[in-house]
């Protein structure tokens, strides 16, 4: 399975397609390398494992029945924690807003919900994505997952500098 978490959504489609692997299995490597590296990398603010299992499940029978998916069927999304998700903290990585649970899915969800991509989780960030580190994120700093002593990229993470001590 850990092959699995090497591979593009792009590379994964086909084998879900085909039904080399299910929307399941995928789903469970995915949330077994969060399990595995969640604590050294500290990338997801909420890991949505029932609710993921529960659309991949969805997902594998609506295809084993020949019944058409959308075009992202099955394939794990992981999504940054500023954009709303109906019913999901979305925390914008900051305390003030730690409790928040939007009553709306923004536009970005909507269409992912429509094509049957299965939302995984929440990722940390920089509070309100002003930052370039996650040094500034409310919760914990995101690690490089290849040099744990440099930060990963972009305002879930940063530029690939060496951390402050």
């Amino acid at each position: 399975m850990d092959e699995l978490n090497r591979k593009k959504g792009w590379e994964l489609l086909p084998l879900l397609e085909k039904k080399e692997i299910s929307a399941v299995e995928l789903i469970q490597a995915c949330l077994s390398e969060i399990e595995r590296t969640g604590k050294k990398l500290n990338s997801f603010i909420t890991v949505l494992a029932d609710s993921a299992l529960e659309k991949a499940r969805e997902v594998d029978v609506t295809r084993s029945k020949g019944r058409p998916v959308g075009k992202l069927a099955g394939v794990p999304v992981a999504v940054k924690d500023i954009v709303c998700t109906k019913g999901v903290r979305t925390t914008c990585g900051s305390r003030m807003l730690e409790n928040f649970v939007p009553p709306y899915d923004a536009t970005v969800i909507q269409k992912l919900k429509e094509a049957d991509a299965v939302i995984i989780g929440k990722t940390n960030m920089d509070e309100f994505a002003m930052g370039s580190s996650t040094e500034n994120s409310a919760f914990q700093q995101t690690k490089n997952p290849h040099d744990l002593e440099r930060v990963p990229g972009g305002s879930s993470g940063a530029n690939r500098r060496p951390l402050q001590r």
